[in-house]
């Protein structure tokens, strides 16, 4: 097991479709240190008639434990939905359960700098001791580096960080060498990915982002490239989360997607950053 920097498979890899025991038997089998949860799949498992008990039997069956929680969004509403807030206190809820001590959070509605500021202080207040992990993404309103690093130094909260994606920053338009040391500091976790020389229409970017992504390093977009800027900025990711959501690679099955995005994944680290790997051993 990986305690410092955990591979872990991102809810949306293995999809919405498969069971909480299958999520976990095919990411231990490929030899993931971990899986994400959405509050949406934690709820599907509750779903199946499991407790949170049982949630924790199973995870300890196939030794694996969830390191990476997800999605509060539509935080800037006013008023909020009564969803938003129950999703909101849901992720609170499985992070005090499975041990995280952040959680992925995005905002796909577009305001100014400083209301988004405020609304980030209110959140991250509501979040007590655990840590907002902002995402950009270019169809988002938190497009790019430049306009999440505004809204966060507005913000000025501790516990506040980012959590970059490799797709969302090269379809974002951004160079490998634009993460500076200063904004490395409030790099949380990273999430690893490749994606076609080409992308989608703008009009369409998120059917891609949802349909269409590639495994690390079986793209056009060099990923290692991505990784080697993470390190080099001096990043410490709490989560290493591979996020691959592809139709393609759903249709082979989900004991092909785990095993395929791993191997993919554990050879970019090797080449990119090998120092990362080598406390790498799977309990």
């Amino acid at each position: 097991m990986t305690e410092r920097n955990p591979i872990t498979v991102s809810s949306w890899t293995l999809g919405d479709q498969c069971s909480f025991e299958e999520r976990c038997k095919f990411a231990s089998e490929a030899g993931y240190d971990g899986i994400g949860l959405r509050a949406e799949t934690y709820v599907d498992a509750l779903n199946e008639g499991l407790s949170d008990d049982d949630i924790l039997q199973i995870m300890a069956k196939y030794q694996i434990k969830c390191t990476e929680v997800e999605y509060i969004v539509q935080w800037c509403e006013e008023p909020r939905s009564y969803e938003q807030k129950y999703k909101e206190q849901t992720c609170f809820h499985m992070c005090d359960l499975f041990g995280v001590k952040h959680i992925n959070t995005d905002l796909m509605e577009s305001y100014s700098i400083d209301y988004t500021a405020q609304k980030l202080r209110e959140l991250a207040s509501r979040a007590g001791d655990l840590i907002i992990a902002l995402e950009p993404m270019p169809y988002s309103g938190l497009p790019n580096l430049d306009k999440t690093w505004k809204i966060m130094q507005k913000a000025d909260c501790d516990n506040v960080y980012m959590l970059l994606d490799m797709w969302h920053w090269v379809r974002a338009g951004q160079p490998y060498d634009l993460l500076t040391k200063e904004q490395a500091k409030k790099v949380i976790s990273i999430q690893l990915d490749d994606a076609y020389q080409r992308p989608y229409a703008q009009a369409i970017l998120r059917d891609e982002s949802m349909h269409d992504r590639l495994a690390p390093g079986a793209g056009d977009l060099d990923t290692a490239g991505f990784v080697k800027m993470i390190k080099d900025a001096g990043v410490d990711p709490k989560v290493i989360g591979v996020e691959v959501i592809s139709d393609n690679y759903m249709a082979k099955g989900l004991q092909y997607v785990a095993d395929y995005t791993y191997q993919q994944t554990v050879k970019v680290l090797k080449q990119a950053w090998p120092e990362i790997m080598q406390e790498t051993v799977k309990a």
